[in-house]
């Protein structure tokens, strides 16, 4: 069997056992001749224990058996959780096993495009794995400048479409703050070092931008609490797609509904609310509603 045919069984099987909450051998059977995969043919209980085991292996996700009853169940869910790599890789290959068949149409298929190199991501994940600082040349948006920096890479978040990764500057010359967030298609070059650097005892990604909506994160705000008014439609997107993990819908009228996060207010988060202007309205804190009135009367200026 090809390595992709195999990836579509482990794919169809978390899918499958995930959406059921529990399912029996012989349900999962009769599910699995339901597809064209099996082309008739049951699956059998060795295929399906090495399809356990490698799933176990690849994504992280373990396949339990419950003993009382047989049925079978993913014994760690919280790994497919909406953040989560596991999550990121499941959803990526399925949706690419869905293109994969439809091929034919292709041309009624519209995707986005991520500007990111990928080949960026190969050279900082490694750095990660073996502890090494990178050697990057960076440009920013605006500047004609390219600094060469020394990178100890922590991290790295995917944002609207486009890579970052997130360290600390091997400086020792340098005073205060010296962590940065690179954007992947800004770097010019890079590479690795042989400079090695120790991961903070305790150091959490997930923890780290945990009470921020975006990328940026900032010592000068305290993470606090903002109530938003979705107004019209954007009340059904805001339920469905939440702005923040912290959400929690606390009222709603006859064409409004109001949300109650629990974070920073930085710049990426009045972006979005001013992209949103006319259906995203902030009620609280005061300080933030008056900067986002500054906000929108620059951005009126400019059309008069």
């Amino acid at each position: 069997m090809k390595t992709s045919a195999k990836f579509r069984e482990y794919i169809w099987l978390v899918n499958t056992i995930r959406k059921a909450g529990r399912i029996s051998f012989a349900e999962l059977q009769k599910k699995w001749l339901d597809t064209d995969m099996s082309e008739g043919v049951e699956l059998a209980r060795s295929t399906f224990n090495r399809h356990k085991d490698a799933i176990e292996d690849i994504f992280g996700i373990y396949i339990e058996c419950d003993r009382r009853d047989n049925q079978y169940y993913i014994g760690n869910e919280g790994v497919l959780a909406e953040d989560s790599v596991q999550n990121w890789m499941l959803s990526t290959l399925s949706v690419s096993n869905d293109m994969s068949e439809s091929l034919s149409l292709q041309d009624r298929i519209l995707l986005e495009s991520i500007p990111s190199e990928y080949g960026r991501l190969g050279e900082i994940t490694e750095a990660m794995k073996k502890r090494v600082c990178l050697s990057m040349e960076y440009q920013k948006y605006g500047h004609t400048e390219v600094k060469k920096v020394t990178l100890e890479p922590y991290c790295i978040k995917l944002f609207k479409r486009r890579w970052y990764v997130f360290g600390r500057l091997n400086d020792e010359s340098m005073e205060g703050d010296n962590f940065r967030i690179y954007s992947f298609d800004r770097i010019k070059e890079i590479g690795l070092t042989d400079l090695h650097y120790d991961l903070p005892a305790g150091f959490s990604a997930k923890e780290l931008f945990r009470d921020y909506y975006g990328i940026l994160l900032s010592h000068d705000t305290e993470a606090e609490h903002i109530v938003v008014r979705a107004h019209g439609n954007e009340r059904f997107y805001v339920r469905d797609l939440p702005i923040h993990h912290s959400q929690r819908e606390i009222g709603e009228g006859e064409e409004f509904a109001d949300f109650e996060l629990r974070m920073h207010a930085t710049s990426d988060f009045c972006s979005h609310v001013l992209s949103r202007s006319n259906q995203l309205q902030v009620l609280e804190p005061e300080w933030l509603v008056k900067k986002v009135k500054a906000m929108l009367h620059d951005a009126l200026e400019r059309y008069e």
